[in-house]
């Protein structure tokens, strides 16, 4: 699919999850079950709340972006930066966003294979993402990927620190635990 047939078919199919691999194949994933759904808005709470009061960039949620590399995919949660947020408030049209993001958050859930998510962590870093935090609600870890380093993995953690883009961030899990 060029990216315009890609967007026209994820507009009209808005309760799917809908991605692109680079090399052409599409995925199509039912929409998020509970416990995902849930964490997933808790922690772009946080993030929502602490933006707020910094003015880091804008929070983005379930927003696609075409990649360097031909992909398309759609996070969770995005954060752009003041400068790609101002980007997508000049675009002429609405659509996915002509870039990578600079930080994303990604969730492990139910209807996906074993490490697929982290293939995909690997893939937004590859493609330009600053940090990439990737939560799995049900063993409660987090793993952080960065370029350059080895991902690094949280088992059970109270919080977590934010680095690079969203420095200064602490993401309390109580509630994404609970």
């Amino acid at each position: 699919m060029s990216d315009e047939e890609l967007y026209l078919f994820s507009s009209t199919n808005e309760v799917v999850w809908i991605e692109r691999e680079a090399n052409g194949d599409i995925s199509i994933k039912p929409i998020s079950p509970t416990l995902v759904a849930a964490a997933s808005s808790d922690v772009a709470g946080e993030l929502w709340r602490w933006l707020g009061d910094e003015g880091h960039g804008r929070l983005l949620a379930g927003a696609g972006f075409f990649l360097p590399d031909g992909s398309m995919f759609g996070p969770r949660i995005a954060l752009v930066s003041p400068e790609k947020s101002a980007v997508i408030a000049n675009r002429e049209k609405d659509g996915f966003a002509p870039f990578a993001p600079d930080f994303v958050v990604e969730f492990n859930g139910v209807f996906d294979e074993s490490g697929e998510m982290a293939r995909k962590m690997e893939r937004w870093i590859a493609n330009g993402v600053q940090l990439g935090w990737l939560i799995d609600p049900f063993e409660k870890t987090i793993t952080a990927y960065r370029p350059g380093a080895a991902p690094e993995e949280h088992v059970n953690p109270s919080s977590v620190q934010g680095t690079g883009p969203i420095a200064g961030f602490e993401l309390v899990l109580a509630r994404v635990w609970g």
